[in-house]
Formats: C-alpha cells, structure tokens, sequence
C-alpha cells in the first residue's frame, strides 16, 4: 500500500510569478507582466480594465519577482536538497517568442531553458513543465486579441514545435494551459482577453475557450509526434462544490457549478464537447464557430493525464440570504461553517481533496497529478531568516494524508504531488509577497523591498522527511 515507488514529489512555480528578468536576453512583454498590486489588479486581471503597458502609478511585481532567472541554479540546489523527484515550472512564452508572431524562436530564451532543465536533472529532478502559465504575449494581445482569434492557433504551434525539439529528452512532462477554466474567471491574465465598451464577454470567453482548446489537442498531437516518450496532462483549477443544503434545488446548483469546471477537461480528456455545455451555450445565444474537422481533431488528441490545483473546497447554493462569500479567492463561494479558513479566507479541508480525487478519476479514469496545492500564509522570520511554520507543515500533512487515503482506500491512480509556490513567489490572485507559500523564505516584501536572500524554513526539513519516506512519515518533530 502507499505511493507508488516512482511517485512523483515536488514543488511548483509559474515563470510569470518568480523568474523576473522580464526584458532581459530578448523577451518580450506578456500580459502577466502588467497585472499591478493594489486595488486595481483585480479588474485588470479580469480584462475589465486596459493596462498594456507599465505606468508610473503603480508597482508591477512581476518585472522582477524573485530574480529566478538570476538565482535559478541555487534555487533548484534547494530543491534538490529537499529530495525532489520533480519540479513543476512554466515557460514564459515571451522569452522564446517575444512578440509571438515570429518564425524563428530567440535562441537565448531557448538556451535559459535548456541550462535550467540540465540543471534539474544534475540534481535527479524531473521537470513538469507548463507550457502556458497564463502567458501571453502582449503583441498578441495589442494585434490579434489574443486567443480570441484562431490565428493563435499557428502561433502556439510554432511555441510548442521549437520547444518539444529542442527539448526532447530533457523533458518528458507537460502541461498545455494552467488552469484552462480560469478563462471563465480572470480572462485577461488567464487568456489575454480584454472588452470593450458592448463586447459580449460570454461569446469571447467560449470562442477563446475553442480555441485554446485546439489548441491544447495539438499540442498533445505534436508532443506525440516528436517524442513518444511525452506525457501530455491538462490543467484544472479543481475543488468539488457541495451543497448548501439538502434542498435538491441546492444539490443541483452544485453540480451546475461542477461542470462549469469540468466542461475544458471533459473536452481535453474525453475529446468532446458534453451535451450540458452545449445545451448551456445554446441557452446562453453563444454561436461558437469551429471549423469542418475540428470535433474529430479534439477526439484524436486527447490527453494522457488529468492534472489540477487544489486549494480549497466550494460551497453552492439557490438561496439570495446567503450572500456571505469567502474572501481572497478569485473562486468566491458561500462560506462553509464547517470549516476554518487561511489568513486569505480560502477554508481549509483536506478532505475535500479527497472528494475531488474521486470525482476526477471516477469521471475520467485517467492517471491524477495534484500540481497546486498549499497555504498561503503571513510568515514571521527570525534574524537569520528561519520561519517556524508549524501551520503549514500541519496544512500540507493532512492534505497528503487525505492524498494517501484516496489511493489507499478508493484506488485513486496518482502520479505525483507538487506544492505551491515551493520557494516564495508572487501571488496570483493578489500579487502579494506576504502571501507566502513556500518552504524556502525569500527576503523581499510587497513593494519589491529585500535583498532576495534565500533562507529555510521549518517545512524545508519536514518536506525533505516526507519524501524520503514516500509520504510515509508525516509527523512534526
């Protein structure tokens, strides 16, 4: 019983949110770049307000980050400390094709790759990489609409040719979209959408859904093609919703809101469109065009894992009175009293993971791969930069716990296990520093204030405990 002998521990990051060196060596600038801390990121992240370029009046964390693209070999040392089977990343797509458009990729964005992935594998750490973390660049965006045009299409073609070549052998994991669903939710920073004055936003967001969704099938396509050894996995931002009550009219609310999720992955995974979906896009007057051979081309290039974050479970509900929301999550839902919360409002409940494991692999049997999952957390260091982070260490063992009862129990196929944010990162949701999620501490604060040093936290040793025993042995010594 337990984890499999060649499971998969790790951490994960995204380039947008920890490399930094957003105009160095030839990139290009992408629509991650421009989302600002403060009050007005949440409508720029959510294409409601046109920011396509830095002003003075605010602070954009990602320009630097966490000075990954300066620090990347003493950070993968760390993780390679650690006992990391894997280490999940994302390619900024910016770096390889700065404005996207291109025919020929910018070989000293190839090259930081390769350095970086050779570098994992001095240390016995297999990359999982993203193709896109939300990436997209801003020439793109400015000129075609991003991926409401299907001209994205060539372009996501020629991203995914120039990098499984010039990779293979190096790389044998990935990913096609992080959280393809968040197109729903954030559309500028998930897909580079943005609306004008009288846009139908529904109509843009399924029609670029269409499109990413192609272009996902031909990824998996091309990554067959090149290397059969490929693995191919979609991305789900997942976390089952439960009903409020009993009341069947609750029930059936959370089930509505399960598919809204599970719509991209029951297309990526089962290689169809689901009769709910179109019946609901059909309800909604969404005309979204596809072309002749495009529902046999999803059939074909379906994937060959299904991967997700997860955070947190949801809440859903018929009834106007409950209106309370949890906070700091892009994903609000009703507030569960069942459940304790984190310092941002996102409730806390490992079993919910559980729950979502089987909802998964019951619905898709396909193997599982959690690639997001950890407490955001204010962390207080000592002089030497040493945090105490007892509350992490407990969060991320009950989760690996209700992990473990998922495959021991229920027969859940899990390949592998990465959390969140395994260094400091910005946040995506808020773009914050202090929201901190990893077992290595960085010195740098909201404002872009620090010196970037690198420190271990409590967590480094007990993660590092963790894998050594194949999740074994979870206790806080």
């Amino acid at each position: 019983m337990g984890f499999r002998k060649d499971f998969l521990w790790g951490g994960a990051t995204a380039a947008n949110q920890c490399e930094g060196g957003y105009k160095e060596d030839g990139r290009g600038l992408a629509n991650v770049d421009l989302a600002p801390v403060g009050p007005d990121r949440f409508a720029v992240i959510t294409g409601e307000k046109k920011m396509f370029n830095f002003d003075d009046e605010h602070f954009y964390p990602a320009q630097e980050a966490i000075d990954m693209y300066h620090h990347y070999k003493e950070d993968i040392a760390l993780f390679g400390e650690m006992g990391f089977k894997t280490y999940r990343l994302s390619i900024a797509w910016s770096r390889i094709f700065p404005l996207g458009d291109e025919t020929e990729p910018n070989e000293e964005g190839l090259k930081f790759y390769e350095d970086l992935f050779k570098e994992c594998h001095k240390h016995g750490i297999e990359p999982l990489v993203t193709i896109t973390h939300f990436d997209c660049p801003m020439h793109l965006v400015e000129k075609y609409g991003a991926w409401r045009s299907r001209e994205m299409l060539g372009f996501y073609e020629n991203l995914c040719r120039a990098i499984f070549t010039r990779y293979k052998g190096l790389v044998k994991y990935w990913l096609t979209f992080n959280e393809i669903n968040m197109i729903l939710h954030a559309p500028f920073m998930g897909a580079g959408l943005y609306f004008e004055e009288g846009d139908n936003k529904e109509q843009i967001k399924y029609q670029a859904a269409h499109h990413e969704l192609m272009a996902s099938a031909m990824a998996t396509k091309i990554a067959h093609e090149i290397d059969p050894e490929n693995q191919v996995g979609c991305m789900l931002a997942a976390g089952s919703n439960y009903a409020y009550t009993c009341k069947p009219e609750d029930v059936f609310a959370a089930r509505k809101a399960d598919r809204e999720n599970y719509f991209f992955i029951d297309v990526q995974s089962r290689g169809e469109y689901p009769a709910y979906a179109l019946k609901e896009m059909e309800r909604k007057g969404l005309n979204v065009v596809m072309e002749e051979g495009d529902l046999a081309f999803l059939k074909e290039h379906t994937v060959d894992f299904i991967s997700f974050s997860y955070y947190s479970s949801r809440v859903a509900t018929t009834d106007p009175k409950l209106l309370e929301q949890t906070a700091g999550n892009i994903f609000a839902s009703v507030k569960n009293p069942y459940l304790e919360a984190s310092e941002w409002g996102w409730q806390i409940d490992p079993l919910g993971l559980r729950i979502t494991m089987n909802d998964l692999y019951d619905r898709y049997q396909k193997p599982l791969f959690i690639v997001e999952n950890g407490l955001g957390a204010v962390d207080v260091p000592d002089e030497n930069g040493y945090v105490e982070d007892d509350y992490r260490i407990s969060y991320l063992a009950e989760h690996i716990q209700a992990m473990r009862d998922a495959v021991d129990e229920d027969g859940v196929d899990l390949l592998g296990y990465t959390t969140w944010g395994c260094i400091d990162l910005v946040s995506a949701g808020t773009g914050e520093m202090k929201k901190r999620y990893g077992f290595i501490y960085v010195d740098r604060d909201n404002d872009g204030n620090g010196t970037l040093k690198r420190s271990k936290k409590k967590s480094f040793d007990w993660y590092k405990q963790v894998i050594a025993s194949n999740g074994q042995d979870l206790s806080n010594n």
